[in-house]
């Protein structure tokens, strides 16, 4: 496996949400375009505490998912407990853990941003979880 780009799309504070959800859906598209990928791999719902920011998550998710839908791009879910057993061995892994396995396994320099690494933690649990063994592969959102 290697790295062929981890960007974040930078938004400008205080910009209301639509603003933020184009500009996300005119990255992911560009880069879609860009790269012509097979499939995408996203993180799965997880437990959130604040109400708004789990309705914003969500959002932003659904802009992903429709990029791909548009784009034919098959979409992959993991749970960040899968995430985290598919890169240190145990769901109960930390962040910090997480990110070291993703610069081990791609041969990083330096420790990509957190999102970055999130993410990149995705693809490789993805590209880990397609075996030989079809029943045991992950299906399509």
């Amino acid at each position: 496996m290697r790295l062929i780009e981890a960007m974040t799309l930078s938004i400008p504070p205080k910009r209301p949400l639509s603003e933020c959800l184009r500009r996300l859906d005119e990255g992911l598209t560009e880069l879609v375009i860009k790269y012509q990928p097979e499939c995408a791999a996203i993180e799965g719902i997880f437990y959130c505490k604040n109400v708004k920011t789990a309705v914003t998550l969500g959002e932003a998710r659904g802009v992903a998912i429709a990029v791909c839908s548009r784009a034919r791009l098959p979409v992959f879910e993991y749970s960040p407990r899968r995430v985290k057993q598919a890169l240190v061995g145990h769901g109960e892994a930390s962040k910090d853990q997480v990110a070291r396995m993703v610069i081990r396994l791609l041969n990083l320099a330096e420790t990509p941003q957190e999102d970055s690494a999130d993410a990149l933690a995705i693809a490789i649990c993805h590209a880990q979880a397609h075996t030989s063994i079809a029943a045991l592969a992950p299906k399509a959102l």
